[in-house]
């Protein structure tokens, strides 16, 4: 099985347990629940997910040299990463999100970038990997500089050392110094060396200004769009309406790097919806996006077929929704047709 590279946004989220009253009120004391602290962004929720299916997982990032920076080492660590190469910034906390999930609503971030914002790519070191994967570049200023050089950089020395490149976006604030800048002219230069790309509706229609509300029409013209900018897998999520997958054709499936390019016959000029799984008590929604992107690149590892990475990506989603996990027993409890994809790696 590839190894991966995990890398870009890092942070650990802090997140309280809400009372169905909690609210913001000046002076009054409100009670809540007790409080969790967990591992998130792109590296940490993406790569957890890889090593808790067996994948040889490295992680790279930047983290302060505080607390918090001290405790998200020793998580990792407790998470069974073989060897983290997180730089250490000496002007920068370490980020962290405080989220805000109520029972019944979507969850609310209230982010700090901190080191995140040191973060350029230049400690990556793809060679040996199967699969580059960079999370989150919206929320990492120091990949964005000259239209994105240091990210095109970084997946160019990766396709030149025949590393797969793997790239999921994130929400643009439009009210922030990153709102104003042309994401369009980013992601037209590094799509066409993003192998595979994982965004949501919502990374896509934020950073390209587009005003419409969700249609599988405009799932499919986002889709078109990044396959024709160079894309060879672009696998879309949209909430409720599950994921929508494209693909490239053999050929540029076969300058994909050393994990595309087997597939490249198998995977060529797909299109294919699937809906989520159905979770009837849902404990969370934070990190299921970055689990889904977990069970595709497993899936491509595995030489799955679409059918089976969309499965795998789906039902890795749903063990984080029901709080079960990632393991290889939840993800056959949602889907026992997936035991062929992990026999096979025995």
């Amino acid at each position: 099985m590839h190894s991966i590279a995990v890398a870009g946004h890092i942070c650990l989220d802090v997140t309280p347990l809400l009372a169905d009253k909690a609210r913001i009120d000046p002076g009054a004391l409100i009670e809540v629940g007790p409080l969790s602290i967990t591992l998130g962004g792109a590296v940490a929720n993406t790569g957890t997910a890889l090593t808790n299916l067996g994948i040889d997982t490295v992680p790279y990032g930047t983290v302060g040299d505080d607390e918090l920076g001290r405790l998200l080492l020793a998580k990792l660590s407790h998470q069974g990463f073989r060897d983290p190469h997180l730089a250490v910034s000496e002007k920068l906390a370490t980020s962290y999100s405080l989220v805000v999930e109520r029972s019944g609503t979507d969850r609310t971030f209230w982010h700090h970038t901190g080191a995140n914002a040191e973060f350029d790519g230049a400690s990556v070191s793809p060679a040996g990997h199967g699969i580059l994967h960079v999370g989150y570049p919206p929320l990492l200023p120091g990949l964005l500089e000259n239209t994105g050089a240091p990210l095109l950089e970084l997946f160019e020395s990766a396709r030149a050392q025949g590393v797969t490149t793997s790239l999921d976006l994130a929400v643009v604030d439009p009210h922030s110094a990153v709102g104003e800048m042309e994401w369009g002219d980013i992601y037209s230069s590094v799509f066409p060396f993003s192998d595979i790309v994982t965004p949501s509706v919502d990374d896509l229609t934020s950073a390209l200004r587009i005003e419409e509300p969700y249609s599988l029409q405009l799932v499919q013209r986002l889709a078109d769009q990044l396959i024709d900018q160079g894309v060879a897998v672009a696998v879309i999520s949209a909430g409720e309406h599950g994921l929508y997958l494209k693909t490239s054709s053999a050929e540029r499936l076969r300058s994909g790097g050393k994990v595309l390019e087997p597939l490249a016959d198998l995977w060529a000029d797909r299109s294919l919806t699937i809906a989520p799984l159905t979770v009837t008590h849902p404990v969370t929604t934070t990190g299921t996006g970055d689990a889904s992107t977990a069970g595709l690149l497993y899936g491509l590892c595995a030489g799955a077929t679409p059918e089976q990475s969309l499965a795998l990506a789906v039902a890795c989603s749903a063990a984080v929704m029901d709080g079960s996990g990632i393991t290889v027993n939840n993800l056959l409890r949602h889907n026992a047709n997936l035991a062929s994809v992990f026999d096979n790696q025995q």
